[in-house]
This record gives structure tokens, sequence and C-alpha cells, in this order.
């Protein structure tokens, strides 16, 4: 299941890129309109700022802006920050692989090769999906 963190850092970064000419927006301002906790949207937001994924202006007309075109920016890359390995177990996992302490022989597991297809299909759509994609609401 998608953690709250993942679906209101999604829902904040579709909003930065509906904004035009990479204008900072406040995180008063996407907490409203987003309706997301403005401390948790604090965290969420420099999470995102730390992976190179946003940047920060302080002050008067200061806030949140993204570093890169929505056009640039995956869904595998998001997905990958916020949530961590998309697979859903360790032993299929191209980044953060890890061998199953239950599981003498990977090839010959039921689990194993269920969860590769599964992985293989969400990277499918993850890495044909881009904020872009989102912030016109072009997903089919």
């Amino acid at each position: 299941m998608l953690s709250k963190k993942t679906k209101y850092g999604i829902k904040a970064l579709t909003y930065l890129a509906k904004q035009e000419h990479k204008i900072p927006v406040s995180i008063a301002t996407i907490s409203k309109s987003e309706n997301i906790s403005l401390k948790f949207l604090e965290s969420i937001l420099l999470t995102l700022r730390k992976n190179g994924l946003l940047a920060s202006k302080k002050g008067k007309g200061g806030g949140y802006y993204l570093l890169k075109e929505p056009a640039e920016i995956q869904m595998t890359t998001v997905m990958r920050v916020l949530e961590g390995p998309i697979s859903m177990v360790p032993c299929v996992s191209l980044n953060f692989y890890e061998k199953c302490n239950d599981c003498p022989d990977e090839k010959a597991c039921a689990v194993h090769n269920l969860m590769i297809q599964v992985r293989d299909s969400s990277l499918q759509i993850f890495r044909n999906t881009t904020l872009a994609d989102l912030s016109a609401s072009r997903i089919t």
C-alpha cells in the first residue's frame, strides 16, 4: 500500500509542476491547496529537496520549486525517494536486493517469480510516467 508520505509527496510535486516559470510556492499554499498537514508536508518537501528534486528560496516570495522540468522527473525516482524499494519483496529489488532467509532457491520460488512480474509491471508504469504526465492528467 502506498504510504501517505508518498501520496502527499506526489500531490505536492504535481502542484508545483503546474506552476509557471518555477516561481517558489510557500509550504502553507501547497498545504492548503492539497489538504496536507503543514508539519508533515515540511518533512516531505525537505526529503525531496535533499534528494535533488526541489530547491527552496528563503524570505519574502520564498518557497519550494522544481529543479528540473516536470517531463524530466520520472515516477521511479519519486517512488524510490519517498517510498524506498519499488519491489514488494527484497529478493527481486533492483536497487535494494537482499536474499530471503527462508528461501533456499530463488529460481524455484513461486513468490519470487510472481514478484518479479509485479515489479516489472510496476516499473514499466513508473518509468513511462513523468511528473508532466501527472500534472497534465494524461494517465490512461
